[in-house]
């Protein structure tokens, strides 16, 4: 298949008088892996429903694979592989057999179709436990299930949101290997939402992050971040009234200021160099950080720049209790 673009234009989808997805466009290129960030409840999963089928537009279109998601759904399903945030998976089902069933419903011999759900039963370290029921799999092993499913038929474009959700740091980067393979040996679209900006930044060619059902900004992760300028000064302090004071005390000194929670950021030229300085006047104000550091611009950066808030990824004690 020569034709594996994803091109959105003018997208919108209206609940009432809100809309979730206002007027949003991009193209995916071929061979390309695409991030897609945003707060929760911004548009990320409305568009990516639409763009596999899953919702119809209000206005505006999508096509997947050079199909166009509302008259050609059927082709679009072809072609694309799906693994989304709510799971469907059938409880009284193993895992070899519900594999086994999709291969075939995509055309594959019964030996074929168990051949490839041995592979990937191995690929998504689900291998030990093809006697157990799908309704005794903790939640982690069913996204893994789930991503297995999506895989099966090979697709030219691959849909992963958030994928690596309630996994394990090993498991996770395990998956990353994976869609880097299928990439890069397979020529495959890859259309990635994740809740951890690590991810987009490891693996995506291009990040575009939707706010308010709008895009925010949208390019390459190294060129986002140099848009922020270069390194900065992150100053941490005790309480919010602290950061305001500091702030006010070195804003002038600064291309740009930043406050998150209890840190200010200065963004300015040859930020080392002006750390003695920042010291000495925070001590003139009679002010006392936490800490002082020195950082590169990040995804993280670029996201609450363009946002205004953190981007919310759950920890890692968080996904290791999902994935027991």
């Amino acid at each position: 298949m020569s034709n594996r673009d994803i091109v959105v234009e003018n997208l919108v989808k209206q609940y009432g008088s809100f809309k979730a997805v206002d007027d949003v466009s991009f193209k995916v290129q071929s061979g390309e892996i695409f991030g897609f960030l945003g707060p929760n409840g911004a548009g990320k999963s409305t568009t990516v429903s639409i763009m596999t089928t899953l919702a119809l537009p209000t206005a505006g279109r999508a096509l997947v694979g050079g199909y166009d998601v509302v008259s050609e759904a059927a082709d679009v399903r072809r072609v694309a592989g799906v693994a989304l945030q709510e799971i469907g998976l059938d409880p009284l089902m193993k895992s070899m057999e519900m594999l086994t069933i999709q291969g075939q419903m995509f055309g594959m011999t019964r030996k074929q179709a168990q051949g490839r759900a041995r592979e990937l039963l191995d690929l998504v370290k689900l291998s030990e436990f093809t006697d157990r029921l799908v309704g005794k799999y903790s939640g982690g092993m069913r996204r893994r299930l789930d991503l297995a499913l999506a895989l099966v038929h090979e697709p030219a474009i691959l849909f992963l949101d958030e994928p690596t959700t309630g996994l394990d740091p090993a498991s996770r980067r395990d998956i990353w290997a994976e869609v880097r393979r299928l990439n890069k040996q397979q020529g495959m679209t890859i259309f990635l939402t994740t809740q951890y900006l690590e991810e987009a930044d490891e693996l995506a060619d291009r990040v575009a992050i939707i706010d308010h059902g709008k895009i925010a900004a949208m390019g390459a992760p190294a060129d986002l971040k140099a848009a922020l300028g270069g390194e900065s000064i992150n100053v941490t302090f005790r309480d919010l009234d602290e950061v305001e004071k500091a702030a006010n005390e070195l804003r002038e000194m600064a291309n740009r200021t930043q406050t998150d929670r209890k840190v200010l950021r200065l963004y300015l030229d040859r930020a080392a160099a002006a750390v003695p300085t920042v010291v000495t006047r925070l001590q003139q104000a009679g002010l006392e950080p936490l800490s002082l550091t020195l950082t590169q611009p990040t995804l993280d950066d670029v996201f609450l720049q363009v946002t205004g808030q953190r981007f919310d990824a759950p920890t890692e004690d968080e996904a290791e209790t999902q994935a027991a």
